[in-house]
């Protein structure tokens, strides 16, 4: 077993020495945070852990082996004319009608966290759990509301600390863990949401995000959240990936080639028509860069994603399978102004391809995988596929432990003739046009103490052409409607170790 290890360790050292600069011996300290607007990643462990040598628990100052988390977050949110699709609840069908009737929800989170390092070396583990709630809702309750007494993580690892050389670790992880990568839009646990996206399988890191180069592997089943019930993986489905870090130059520009996967066995003569699902092949090559442009201001933060493979499509049991050919791409660059308000404008453009003929045996409607919706529209009304997205925002901060941000948003279909696939609107014809509508929102957030944050926020939705027209004939599905949406929240998290800063 040792020498087999060491030969491992030979072979990724060598790899190492491929891809680092001669400054290999002390690489730290290489990270940098992108300034693109909700797309830094959440951090390994979450941002709510804390070291327990870092509380207010001063008989604790020589813990620091173990990593501690407890937090608990409730959101009041207020919906009208909630455009979302939505299932019968019984059958599981889709919904064609818009919740026009508002909406009173109240999201109860808690969160827990333990991790061990360090003291058992190479050995470490971690586990973390959530209990997610909905109350007083008016339609019916979902996953993505409602989570009761669930493992979000469960892992061993093997933590091999100077592996690939100093301060270069080797990292093997088994079990069900969460996963946040690149900016979020392919690849999130999804904070906002009140569950929480999760895998189960292994994830293989060479090097860490403090180095100058890190490489991140896994090969995972993604876990099918159930309301009530224990959560179970989905083993016809594999997502698999890997994303090189580079970060040589990380004071300018960091550079993110991946490959993302996602391979399913489907099951198209289920029994239970709701169980049936088609197979599916897709391989997404990527490249996303961030960084500064010097000290003159202005950041950027810029994905491309090309997908191909094959698909297939359901048509009660019968499966047709399609060539899959789809590519994305996300533009945002913005400027910081000297000034003490720290504020931050910034213009964006996302672009995803749509399916343009569904008879046809080429799908290019682009997968968005397990991505973070919030980036897209402050209603979750959009993910990474069929559209258009231009965006202009401005975030400072007026006072001390007190962010605003405000944007305007505006949606075109890329394809007239599919789904705006959030809403499950479609005109199969193309004669409505291809213009979504504009949302204007705007959120503030306040750290009170080093316990308690909270926030509140504000969207108005207002349709477009698209979604406002009637005169679809029989080719037609989905929510059409000319009102206007509008999305309250007020939020409050409670955090039972405090902000980490020990006074």
């Amino acid at each position: 077993m040792k020498r087999n290890f060491v030969n491992i360790a030979t072979v990724t050292g060598t790899l190492g020495l491929l891809l680092a600069l001669p400054s290999l011996v002390n690489a730290e300290d290489y990270y940098v945070k992108t300034k693109g607007y909700r797309v830094e990643p959440d951090t390994d462990p979450p941002a709510y852990v804390r070291n327990l040598s870092k509380t207010q628990f001063e008989q604790f100052r020589d813990v620091e082996w173990l990593d501690v988390g407890l937090d608990f977050r409730t959101r009041y949110e207020y919906r009208e004319n909630d455009l979302r699709r939505r299932n019968n609840p019984t059958t599981n069908a889709t919904l064609n009608t818009y919740r026009n009737d508002p909406d009173n929800l109240w999201l109860l989170r808690t969160r827990g966290y333990i991790g061990v390092k360090d003291i058992l070396d190479p050995l470490r583990f971690a586990v973390e759990f959530e209990d997610a709630r909905s109350y007083n809702g008016l339609y019916e309750r979902t996953e993505a509301d409602i989570n009761e007494f669930e493992l979000i993580q469960g892992y061993a690892e093997l933590y091999f600390d100077n592996a690939l050389g100093h301060n270069r670790p080797l990292s093997i992880r088994a079990g069900r863990q969460a996963l946040e990568l690149l900016d979020r839009r392919l690849v999130g646990s999804n904070q906002f949401r009140n569950t929480t996206n999760n895998f189960e399988g292994f994830r293989v890191q060479f090097g860490k995000k403090q180095n100058d180069w890190h490489l991140d592997t896994f090969a995972f089943h993604p876990v099918e959240r159930s309301k009530y019930d224990f959560d179970r993986a989905d083993e016809d489905t594999w997502f698999y990936g890997g994303v090189l870090n580079l970060r040589q130059w990380s004071e300018f520009i960091t550079i993110q080639p991946y490959f993302l996967g996602r391979k399913q066995n489907g099951d198209p003569t289920n029994t239970v028509a709701a169980n049936r699902k088609p197979d599916m092949d897709i391989y997404a090559p990527g490249l996303r860069v961030y960084g500064l442009f010097g000290d003159s201001g202005f950041d950027f933060d810029a994905d491309i994603n090309k997908q191909f493979g094959r698909s297939g499509s359901l048509s009660g049991t019968t499966q047709t399978l399609r060539q899959h050919d789809a590519l994305a791409y996300s533009l945002e660059s913005g400027y910081t102004f000297d000034h003490d308000w720290k504020p931050r404008a910034s213009l964006y453009y996302g672009y995803g391809t749509g399916d343009k003929n569904s008879s046809d045996n080429i799908n290019q409607k682009f997968d968005a995988f397990y991505g973070f919706n919030q980036p897209w529209s402050r209603n979750d009304y959009f993910s990474w596929d069929n559209v258009h997205a231009p965006k202009a925002r401005l975030e400072f901060t007026p006072y001390k432990n007190v962010r605003i941000d405000t944007g305007y948003n505006a949606f075109w279909l890329e394809s007239e003739t599919d789904a705006w696939n959030r809403a499950n609107l479609r005109d199969r014809s193309g004669k409505s046009g291809n213009f979504l509508g504009h949302e204007l929102d705007i959120r503030m957030r306040h750290k009170l103490n080093p316990y308690v944050d909270w926030s509140l926020s504000y969207a108005r939705f207002e349709p477009g052409s698209f979604t406002q027209s009637f005169d679809k004939g029989s080719t037609a599905n989905g929510p059409f409607t000319s009102e206007a949406s509008n999305f309250f929240y007020f939020e409050v998290s409670l955090n039972a170790f405090g902000d980490g800063t020990i006074k």
